[in-house]
């Protein structure tokens, strides 16, 4: 039976996904938390697809079949495995041929399946249209260093809405921002996750967000949630520079020093070859505070720069000592 992408979204609650692409498909983008049971895998879907061009549908059926046919059992077995109630969600790219073949195969087993109609192409039209959604952003701004991030996870362990962009990027934004990170998603998979995170909110209530540039590291924004961060309210977080060295020197302080210096060598013509050379000097001494403070001298000054073009949008400056983190949540929310 096809369902469509609204019933996929309520019915995926209680019942299993399986994504019947290829793994490549998949793992250029997929639906959270769908499994992957390729019905062809990365070269047999480009032997059908040749065979489509080259010798016509008819033919490309049958190649289809006889490179199924061999591990049929196995995928029976893997839907089995992950439906104990014999009941799952199918999809493929467009709803067609590969999730209703699928169906077919795994309901002879006794395996009752819902295909997603228009398939993950569905799915991404709707993720796609969400980002012109509008939404009650306030975005949470501050020199580098400033604890955004821990705020914002304070945010939302008291009930407030948030959208952690830089964990959804596997990214922290700074040139620095891959360190102890794991690698990033492709932005395919980027705009999935972030779909999941504003499908269940209320539009009506206040969604905090990190002040960010559209590109974080090398996942760029969708343009339609940029351009509303862009209209949105600003709350800056004011912290003394002592402070925010402290902190950084303890988020990347134990960071590998060749591979901190190649970083720092990426952004060299932005340091100026001045203190680039005073902070690979302190670097190689070991002195991290002398180098966070070198580094904060343009970070600082970029921050100050791009924040006085929008400063008719601050709509309140809280200071913040790095001490009680529920202090500044309860001075954020009234």
């Amino acid at each position: 039976m096809a369902v469509s992408i609204d019933d996929f979204l309520t019915l995926r609650k209680s019942l299993p996904v399986v994504d019947v692409r290829s793994e490549g498909e998949y793992q250029s983008g997929h639906i959270q938390h769908a499994i992957n049971i390729p019905l062809l895998n990365n070269e047999e879907r480009v032997q059908v697809g040749t065979d489509y061009k080259q010798k016509g549908q008819l033919e490309a059926i049958k190649t289809g079949f006889r490179l199924v046919g061999p591990r049929l059992l196995d995928i029976i077995n893997e839907a089995e495995k992950i439906t104990p109630a014999k009941e799952l969600l199918v999809h493929c790219w467009r709803g067609g041929m590969r999730s209703n073949n699928f169906c077919q195969f795994v309901g002879m087993a006794g395996i009752k399946t819902h295909a997603l109609k228009g398939g993950y192409k569905a799915y991404r039209h709707k993720a796609l249209e969400s980002f012109a959604r509008p939404l009650n952003l306030i975005l949470l701004t501050g020199c580098t260093g400033s604890g955004k991030s821990e705020i914002l996870r304070a945010l939302k362990a008291s009930g407030q809405q948030v959208i952690d962009l830089e964990t959804l990027a596997s990214h922290k934004g700074s040139a620095f921002g891959g360190l102890f990170m794991k690698p990033q998603p492709t932005t395919e998979q980027f705009q999935n996750d972030l779909f999941e995170k504003i499908l269940p909110l209320d539009p009506q209530q206040p969604v905090w967000v990190e002040d960010e540039s559209i590109a974080i590291g090398q996942i760029f924004l969708p343009r339609e949630f940029w351009l509303q961060m862009n209209r949105s309210p600003l709350i800056q977080l004011q912290v003394d520079k002592e402070v925010r060295i402290k902190r950084l020197v303890e988020e990347y302080g134990k960071a590998d020093k060749d591979e901190f210096l190649a970083i720092m060598h990426k952004i060299v013509k932005r340091l100026g070859g001045q203190h680039f050379n005073l902070a690979k000097e302190k670097l190689q001494q070991g002195d991290m505070p002398a180098v966070i403070q070198v580094l904060l001298t343009y970070y600082d000054k970029a921050y100050l720069h791009g924040i006085d073009k929008r400063k008719d949008r601050i709509k309140k400056v809280v200071e913040w000592d790095g001490g009680s983190v529920e202090r500044v949540v309860k001075e954020l929310t009234t």
